[in-house]
């Protein structure tokens, strides 16, 4: 039996640089399941801990992108929703 990795416990992001012809749409949907297993709220420093791991020689892979991805800052909608966004004001 293996030891479990803390930054990937169910080596989601291990298997995905080893699927050859892997898509970017596939490598999204595995790291949101792997983003619900990791323990807390913030898995940005288990992001980079992969990265580390795995982007050397495969900077062009599609999981690469993702999970560079997942170390930027959300991108602000300029909107929020609620009442005030439906009600004209003075209504």
């Amino acid at each position: 039996m293996t030891d479990r990795d803390p930054a990937d416990p169910k080596g989601l992001i291990r298997e995905s640089y080893r699927i050859e012809g892997i898509t970017e749409p596939e490598c999204r949907s595995i790291f949101v399941d792997w983003a619900l297993s990791t323990p807390g709220d913030d898995p940005k420093r288990l992001i980079a801990e992969l990265l580390t791991r795995y982007r050397a020689g495969a900077e062009d892979h599609p999981m690469t992108r993702v999970l560079t991805e997942g170390l930027e800052a959300p991108k602000a909608t300029g909107r929020r929703g609620g009442r005030a966004a439906r009600v004209p004001p003075g209504d």
